[in-house]
């Protein structure tokens, strides 16, 4: 130790810490409370000056001020956040690290003079302050505030009698011919073999690598995003670069592939995003059950046991035009079937519709010019990426139906989200239903332009067969964010859901989830369509997932709600030119998220904490559907919102419904035109500037983060969940995944990470997903929820796992690993099946 006339050099650096720790967050909180904000920041930092100048000068008071310190903290930390271990831990670390280091004697023993005069006392209220913090840590880790325990019990008869929900529509149960696993876009295997007692046991059973990885004139987001489907003893998948892939299902070993050999004018880098989400099958002999259009009687009119007025029946009725005469077998169709039988279809990143043959992977040359349709004809020009469509296309009788991606935000004069329908056969338009000019379904003249910039449909189809209706999730009008040019008829249709004669491309109804869309709430996920067992009997149901956490339950024969949805005000005050909706559409089944508050801000330690205060004190922010200002708003649910493209799975015997439901806040900001600074760019569709060119506003938008790349918001921010059908409750709700790879250091803590990519569901009871931040594939009980298995992935898996059987009966899981660019999850280009062993 020092004489007495001179502090010990590490009492005196640690006095200089303490100054410079505490100045930091006293400026800090000085900001706050000028926002409005906690005054603890200000005054906890004051407190710790002192504490450092006191030890300049060799106060043993020093010790009592930082226990005060460490107390007063402990207890502010219990008021705001209650017994949340993971919100108390950085609060409190870094404090409780700094009261061990002054209790090391070499640096307290440099503080020699005032009271109190024993040496012990000082020590004793901060060892106290330090056990007490300690204490409650050990006591909070082994309880979860966020944890949702229950279970769904179902009749022991319906887990061991599961039918074939294929029965009927000509594929075999051990198949998942569909992306959804059946144009019900149910995501569900009838397959029972592996079950919650078994499944710990299931082991890889083959993987094979793709060859396509991201190269470095891709776009940011290239993403792998392909849920594969499987016919027979094949399996068929497509890669990020619209290579479509045929394997083995009980090997893994490769049969053919196919290169498109997609192209651009101005290469890939500058494009937002590259995916390919699957590719769709047709056979004649399968799809000659879907019938050419559902009688107008039977498809019009509600069943006898559903829950709607004869008002409504009769609206439905007369929306319906009545079935046209079935098709003649042209001589070139039939030469066209001879040549293909069996076809996939294809579409590629650089916007065309191709046609294979199944057995060989060769292009089946009678389909449009030399098997592919050019998808560019008749949308106007666009910047290169700026239309395609990444999702499969539906397959509805002797029809190929395709929608497509508009780049969000470049600007107010984009392609038309037109939906068309083609002749599997050759190609030839049957009709097109255009949300801009949705009367006119006739094929488009040769020299016509569909109406630009009408909301789009990017998204995967559900096909009801034995009705004849096609289900859209409609995107909306761009730009996102600033709506002042909108037209009636692009609002009509935007953000909801549609209801199409499969047929004809005829309108049958629509219903809009939210009115005037400013938050980019496109509703992401393919429709599930399942029959319902309620009180008013079984009524058939078109379940849609939402970005703003609301699950809409309707009649899909008449678009009437079967779970209740209330109109609830919402905040108001939109930017110049523009304006919002009074109210929004909540349903009465919802994971609508609790409103935010400052006492939700997160971070690793106080500093980030209070970085995330500020900024979000500085933001606007009233509550869901706060509208977009220059100030700023804060955007919760954000824009991948609580469900996005992945949607939902739901088990059809047991009635009930698997999700995976995320919660990361975004921000917004609109930029006047004159205020853009020059060269602003995006780096995807979810961060950086948007030009909206034609319009007063660009705009930025982020996702909520600290500048040390941490959620601002604090977890969970992402669950598994199970609501049972029966009673449209939500019955279990647990925190899902680690941060073990997306954190600095890699350690595996259960916080509860976003996943994107859906779940499916099987038979046996068991729900799979990969879609977690973390590189895990996980099985889960549906009853309860409880993890029962997990494997580790090597890359990314932003897809939407599947399940079939081969010719044995052995059924497998098949995952696909190749990563998210936007995300930042690991690149790869696996497709592993895994099998009991």
């Amino acid at each position: 130790m020092a004489g007495n006339g001179r502090l010990h050099p590490l009492t005196f650096f640690t006095a200089i810490a303490f100054i410079v720790i505490g100045a930091l967050l006293a400026a800090g909180g000085a900001y706050l409370i000028a926002l409005k904000g906690s005054w603890y920041y200000a005054i906890t930092g004051a407190a710790i000056v002192l504490t450092g100048l006191l030890l300049l000068i060799r106060r043993r008071s020093a010790l009592l001020l930082f226990a005060l310190v460490l107390f007063g903290s402990t207890i502010w930390a219990v008021v705001e956040v209650r017994f949340d271990f993971w919100q108390l831990m950085p609060r409190l670390w870094i404090w409780v690290l700094l009261a061990l280091w002054l209790l090391i004697p070499f640096v307290h023993r440099g503080a020699m003079h005032g009271p109190p005069a024993n040496p012990r006392a000082a020590r004793t209220p901060l060892a106290a302050a330090i056990v007490l913090a300690l204490l409650l840590g050990v006591g909070t880790f082994f309880h979860d505030p966020h944890d949702r325990p229950g279970r769904i019990d179902v009749e022991a008869a319906a887990d061991a009698n599961q039918p074939d929900t294929n029965a009927g529509t000509g594929r075999a149960p051990g198949d998942w011919i569909d992306y959804g696993g059946s144009p019900l876009a149910q995501r569900y295997a009838p397959l029972a073999q592996i079950t919650p007692q078994n499944a710990s046991q299931l082991k890889v059973a083959w993987t094979y690598r793709t060859g396509d990885m991201p190269g470095p004139g891709d776009p940011t987001e290239t993403t792998d995003e392909n849920t594969p489907i499987k016919v027979g003893d094949t399996i068929f998948l497509c890669t990020p670069h619209s290579k479509v892939i045929a394997l083995d299902a009980t090997s893994g070993k490769e049969k053919w592939r196919f290169d498109p050999q997609i192209q651009s004018p101005i290469g890939f880098k500058h494009w937002e995003h590259m995916t390919c989400r699957g590719v769709a099958y047709y056979d004649p002999a399968m799809h000659a059950a879907a019938a050419v259009s559902a009688p107008a009687e039977a498809s019009a009119q509600p069943a006898s046991d559903t829950a709607v007025t004869a008002d409504q029946a009769s609206a439905a009725s007369a929306s319906v035009p009545a079935a046209p005469p079935a098709p003649v077998q042209t001589p070139a169709q039939t030469t066209a079937l001879a040549e293909c039988p069996r076809r996939l279809f294809l579409p590629t990143a650089d916007a065309r519709l191709i046609a294979l043959d199944a057995d060989t992977g060769k292009p089946c040359a009678s389909f449009g010019k030399n098997g592919a349709i050019d998808l560019r004809a008749n949308i106007g020009p666009f910047t290169p990426g700026g239309y395609y469509s990444t999702s499969p296309p539906a397959v509805f009788g002797k029809l190929v139906i395709v929608g497509g991606h508009v780049t969000d935000n470049e600007s107010n004069n984009e392609p038309s989200g037109v939906i068309r329908a083609f002749d599997v056969n050759d190609g030839h338009l049957v009709w097109n239903w255009d949300s801009g000019n949705p009367d006119a379904t006739a094929p488009i003249a040769p020299g016509g332009t569909y109406v630009r910039n009408s909301p789009n449909m990017w998204s995967m189809f559900s096909v009801d067969e034995k009705r004849g209706i096609i289900y859209l999730p409609m995107g909306n009008q761009t730009p996102d964010q600033w709506g002042g040019q909108r037209t009636q008829q692009a609002e009509k249709f935007a953000a909801g859901l549609v209801a199409l004669d499969a047929a004809t491309g005829k309108l049958r109804w629509n219903y809009q989830f939210t009115h005037h869309d400013l938050w980019d709430m496109d509703v992401g996920g393919q429709p599930t369509l399942v029959d319902l067992q309620t009180a008013q009997g079984t009524q058939p149901a078109v379940i849609a997932s939402t970005k703003q956490g609301s699950i809409y339950v309707l009649n899909r024969e008449t678009g009437q709600p079967i779970v209740p949805i209330n109109e609830m005000p919402v905040p108001q005050g939109a930017a110049k030119g523009d304006r919002t909706s009074p109210t929004q559409a909540v349903s009465a089944l919802n994971f609508n998220p609790p409103r935010v508050t400052e006492a939700d801000m997160w971070g690793t330690t106080p500093f980030d904490q209070l970085w995330c205060r500020v900024k979000f004190r500085s933001l606007r922010y009233d509550g869901p559907f706060t509208p977009p200002s220059e100030q700023g708003t804060l955007v919760f649910p954000g824009n991948f919102g609580v469900f996005d493209w992945g949607g939902i799975s739901v088990d059809p015997v047991r009635q009930i419904l698997i999700a995976n439901p995320d919660y990361m806040a975004f921000t917004s900001k609109l930029i006047p035109r004159e205020k853009l600074q020059e060269g602003a760019t995006s780096t995807s569709e979810t961060s950086g500037i948007k030009q909206a060119r034609g319009t007063p506003y660009a705009y930025e938008i982020s996702a909520f983060l600290s500048p040390l790349g941490i959620p601002c918001q604090a977890p969970p921010w992402g669950y598994m969940a199970g609501v049972d059908l029966r009673t449209n409750k939500i019955a279990w709700m647990h925190k899902n995944g680690t941060i073990v790879d997306s954190a600095p250091l890699p350690i595996p803590m259960p916080l509860g990470v976003p996943s994107l990519g859906g779940t499916m569901v099987t038979a046996g009871g068991v729900a799979f997903l990969t879609g977690t931040l973390d590189q895990y594939v996980r099985a889960y009980d549906v009853h309860d929820g409880r993890k029962l298995w997990e494997a580790r992935l090597p890359a990314g898996g932003q897809a939407t796992p599947m399940s079939y059987a081969d010719a044995s009966g052995k059924q497998y899981l098949l995952v696909t690993a190749g990563g998210h660019g936007s995300l930042g999850t690991k690149a790869g280009d696996y497709v592993i099946a895994y099998t009991l062993q």
